[in-house]
């Protein structure tokens, strides 16, 4: 039997920076049944322990959610914890527009800023350009306001760009949706991201054609520019490669922050307008291992967009974007790139 949603809940989403006294305090206020916990593919190590502090500071029991959390954009459903009747998220901020299947509370794992004029002195050493539009993931948000005020004190023109309804936070960072860097990128000659790792920066790479270079707060170490045209010269090459295949298979995903079903109806009825063969398959989470053995040429995937830039290689069969199979099919040119921009 599915849970009843928390009676006393105020609201379906609270937000909380770290994983401290203001979470437990609003977990025992709400006094849900039993907390599902999900944490993010990094934190899956130490996911008993995080599981067992908050039983000990609230004393309610709680279930970890058996899969990874790689975004907001899949936490778990009612049926894969269904005993839960409040999830607690760690490492991402809520997507505004996505309907959550239950109350849900996000816990950013905020990163205290470090000193905002140790990094500028970093930045000035490595030759950055002087008109920056500034992207941070959700854990160095923190640092956007202070860094940006040292850097204009030294002169450089800093940007920092509102998104659309997908993203909580100006200068927010998400894998599939870079639109508050894209409102900004005629301002600037480059983007820093604030934060660690490549995930980030090859796919902000992807939308906005700048220089994108990346600071790790933590350590003071900076990474030059991706190579976009490397980047995007792939995509193309694969493009071009399936242009003439006749069967394809559209991928939806059932998640509620990645379900594209109406792109992918859009896409069916685009392939067989130009007379190919095109079918809707759908999944929950997409695994190559679920394609193998099918009698397609080719797919499109209208979940992740970053599921085809990133695991293309772990495929059995070529995976597009959308906007890469409209231009397989002749309706975009191949150049200038588009990034699948999840809306």
């Amino acid at each position: 039997m599915t849970a009843d949603p928390v009676p006393n809940a105020s609201t379906r989403v609270r937000r909380f920076p770290t994983l401290g006294p203001e979470l437990f305090d609003a977990l025992r206020e709400d006094r849900p049944r039993r907390i599902a916990l999900q944490v993010p593919a990094g934190l899956v190590r130490n996911a008993t322990d995080l599981a067992e502090r908050i039983r000990e500071e609230t004393g309610i029991p709680v279930v970890l959610a058996g899969r990874a959390c790689f975004g907001a954009c899949d936490v778990p459903s009612r049926d894969e914890v269904p005993n839960a009747d409040v999830s607690v998220v760690l490492g991402h901020a809520p997507i505004p527009n996505v309907t959550l299947p239950m109350p849900t509370y996000f816990v950013e794992m905020r990163v205290p800023a470090e000193d905002p004029e140790r990094l500028v002195r970093t930045l000035e050493a490595a030759g950055i350009p002087r008109r920056l539009g500034i992207v941070a993931s959700v854990q160095h948000l923190g640092l956007v306001d202070p860094l940006s005020e040292a850097l204009t004190a030294r002169g450089y023109v800093v940007r920092v760009g509102q998104g659309d309804r997908r993203l909580a936070y100006a200068a927010q960072a998400l894998g599939c949706n870079y639109t508050g860097a894209e409102a900004i990128a005629g301002e600037v000659d480059a983007f820093l991201f604030l934060g660690t790792g490549r995930f980030h920066p090859i796919g902000l790479a992807f939308a906005v054609d700048r220089p994108v270079w990346s600071l790790d707060p933590l350590q003071n170490t900076i990474e030059s520019p991706i190579d976009r045209p490397a980047l995007v010269r792939r995509r193309q090459l694969l493009v071009a490669s399936v242009r003439n295949v006749e069967r394809w298979g559209i991928l939806v995903s059932t998640f509620a922050g990645q379900n594209r079903t109406a792109t992918a109806l859009a896409l069916q009825e685009r392939a067989r307008s130009r007379g190919r063969q095109a079918e809707i398959l759908s999944f929950a989470r997409i695994d190559p291992r679920d394609l193998e053995g099918r009698n397609v040429e080719a797919y499109v995937n209208t979940a992740c967009p970053r599921i085809a830039l990133d695991d293309s290689a772990l495929y059995p069969k070529p995976l597009l974007t959308p906007p890469e199979f409209l231009m397989a099919i002749g309706e975009l040119p191949l150049d200038p790139y588009r990034f699948d921009t999840y809306h």
